[in-house]
């Protein structure tokens, strides 16, 4: 885990490769909750029978559910020690490349892209990848930005 005690620190980390979260399994019922707070109940994400015979073989995950999953994973990366406060700020280039399978197992890496300086702190911007365990293409690409605060 990369550990950034003062946020002066990052400045010096563009074009870091920060490291990999562990794998995570994406379960059916995390697919099945996250349909039901968007309301996208769309078959090929909560009926595994009609989606034996769709063009995955299961369900898959919704894109914008493997897209939130960044900052939960990010936090197995990067610890920052002496904020006061995190904020999502956007992203840049988001591209789900390949389904995420029901019952398959992903992993977060992490660069750091860009840091600037704004007032009480810094913006961070990561280039995020989604990785699908054993697969040849990520799942989800993205620059994440972040504002961290003293």
């Amino acid at each position: 885990m990369l550990v950034v005690k003062d946020l002066s620190m990052l400045e010096t980390m563009v074009g870091t490769h920060a490291g990999y979260s562990s794998y995570k399994v994406i379960e059916q019922s995390a697919v099945d909750l996250f349909a039901d707070a968007t309301g996208d109940h769309q078959w090929i994400h909560v009926d595994p029978v009609k989606a034996a015979s769709g063009p995955f073989g299961v369900t898959i995950a919704h894109g914008y559910l493997t897209l939130s999953l960044i900052p939960i994973l990010m936090q197995e990366i990067i610890k920052f020690e002496n904020v006061s406060m995190g904020l999502n700020y956007g992203c840049n280039k988001v591209r789900f490349i390949s389904p995420v399978p029901v019952g398959s197992l992903i992993r977060l890496s992490v660069t750091i892209a860009q840091v600037e300086k704004i007032e009480g702190g810094v913006q961070l911007t990561t280039d995020a990848t989604i990785e699908l365990k054993d697969a040849p293409k990520p799942a989800c690409v993205a620059q994440i930005m972040s504002r961290l605060y003293k």
